[in-house]
């Protein structure tokens, strides 16, 4: 069925699906985040793991997973990740303790890192022809983009009518209908010649990631401590000895000579400053809207609606600019078009914000989106077909890299922030001052069990601080984006060619179909 155009559409229907629920994940926390601090009671740190553990784990295991799917087929391993990410999602759904969601995330995150590359992957095989392949990425980018953005839409509507855990509930009906789906829809394909595993390599690659992201979280969070200095270290270590390795051996994991494609390398690194810039908003922008502004969940949520639809006319926009401007440029004004955003939202207040937000969020929306449609198309069409879901694993890696080190590096200046500058009034327990001291929702929680005045002073103190914390991670995004617009306006700028989102030799590329 694959072979016809209705067949080839159909499937992309069905890849967007994962696509869809794993950004949403991203950011549907952002709106839980409150009822989880009054629920479970999770420290700073704890917060932040659960928001970011997910995409740590996903970003760790995206290259190994994308190399198994070469080897085993792309298909079977999205549905064996579609099944993992059901249970863990029903996991994390019931979780009563800080840790044990903490776990449940982690788990997501191991199932997402078997759906991310095999959708993009099996895209490149699906769609032989390059303008095709072109729109469709640009569908799979708006998914990607509109979820989000979807992400506090979906969570303030359940967390309106439902508990918290309901926000990872709705991953299960959508995997479930992947499941029956995608074996009829989606035709396997894999690498006919992938040569031996080396699981020294996985290792590697995994143990690479992890203690770097551990040490800057330790440094955020403690300043330089020696333990933050050694995860970095290490990290920097097993890099090395990866890199290393995949040089000596005949069949890489990761194929270096990838990188020495200037179009491919610079690529990879605007996904993952796009996506740095952005997640941390995600994370932020949520808990602005309902703990300073006062908003209820939906209200919240249906004012950052707008940015969904900027997010999807934004990647589907890019498949058509690109017939007629330099993609280069278009991934260059794109990004400073987002800049344009941050700068907006340096100007929210305690009292009067919501325009800079939805504005702001809106302009972001449109060029993220624009820019990184263009940077997945070119890291697709560079790799040989057969390399496609080792190749969508570095992309998927440059963005789930960005969104755990956005949330981690950013995430915690406005955590630190919001602790520099908030001051418990004078008359606040100790142990409700401290409390409130580590989070913006710890202030709302500790604000409901103290006098009239008092609860007034500590929220009015907490809310300063965190729109402080909310302005500074807007300015450092924006001074991300326009380095990377200028970086991509520099580099991706070239002469049109037949094929300038294409492979470089012209020819797409056959499909190794393997039905089972």
């Amino acid at each position: 069925m694959v072979g016809t155009r209705r067949g080839r559409w159909l499937a992309l229907a069905v890849l967007v699906l994962p696509v869809l629920l794993i950004s949403v994940d991203m950011t549907v926390l952002g709106f839980a985040l409150p009822y989880l601090s009054e629920d479970l009671a999770p420290s700073g740190t704890q917060q932040l793991w659960i928001v970011d553990i997910y995409s740590f784990v996903l970003a760790g295991l995206l290259v190994l997973m994308g190399t198994l799917g070469d080897r085993i087929g792309r298909r079977k391993l999205l549905l064996f990740g579609a099944v993992a990410f059901g249970v863990a999602s029903v996991v994390a759904a019931f979780a009563s303790t800080p840790e044990l969601l903490i776990a449940a995330r982690a788990l997501l995150g191991l199932g997402g890192a078997t759906l991310m590359p095999s959708t993009l992957s099996l895209l490149r095989n699906i769609f032989l022809d390059a303008r095709e392949r072109r729109l469709a990425i640009a569908v799979w980018s708006a998914g990607f983009s509109g979820g989000m953005a979807l992400g506090p839409v979906v969570g303030g509507w359940l967390l309106e009518h439902f508990w918290w855990g309901s926000v990872f509930l709705i991953n299960v009906p959508v995997m479930v209908l992947l499941l029956v789906a995608g074996p009829f829809l989606l035709p396997e394909a894999r690498d006919p010649a992938p040569g031996r595993f080396d699981p020294l390599s996985a290792v590697l690659s995994l143990g690479t990631m992890l203690p770097i992201v551990y040490g800057i979280k330790d440094f955020a969070e403690h300043g330089l401590t020696a333990i933050g200095v050694g995860g970095v270290l290490l990290g920097l270590v097993l890099g090395t000895l990866f890199v290393r390795r995949q040089r000596s051996l005949t069949d890489p994991m990761i194929d270096l000579g990838l990188f020495g494609n200037r179009a491919f390398t610079v690529s990879v690194v605007t996904n993952v400053l796009g996506v740095f810039a952005l997640v941390a908003l995600f994370f932020l922008v949520p808990q602005y809207l309902q703990l300073v502004l006062g908003m209820r969940p939906m209200e919240a949520a249906l004012w950052l609606l707008p940015t969904t639809a900027a997010g999807v006319a934004g990647a589907l926009l890019a498949a058509q600019l690109a017939k007629h401007v330099d993609v280069g440029t278009l991934i260059g004004g794109g990004l400073l078009v987002s800049a344009a955003g941050f700068l907006a939202l340096t100007q929210v207040g305690v009292e009067s914000g919501l325009a800079a937000v939805v504005a702001g969020f809106v302009v972001v929306g449109v060029g993220v989106a624009l820019a990184e449609t263009l940077t997945n198309d070119l890291i697709i069409s560079i790799a040989p077909p057969e390399r496609a879901g080792a190749a969508s694993a570095i992309s998927e890696t440059g963005y789930e890299l960005g969104g755990a080190l956005g949330t981690a590096v950013l995430g915690s200046i406005a955590t630190a922030v919001y602790r520099g500058q908030f001051a418990a009034p004078e008359g606040v327990p100790a142990e409700a001052a401290g409390a409130a001291g580590e989070t913006l929702g710890g202030a709302v929680a500790t604000a409901q069990v103290l006098p009239g005045p008092l609860a007034e002073q500590v929220l009015g103190s907490a809310r300063e601080a965190f729109v402080h914390g909310m302005q500074l991670t807007a300015v450092l995004g924006g001074a991300l984006l326009v380095y990377a617009g200028v970086q991509a306006l520099l580099l991706l700028r070239q002469p049109r060619r037949a094929s300038a989102l294409g492979r470089a030799d012209g020819e797409p590329g056959r499909l190794e179909d393997h039905r089972d």
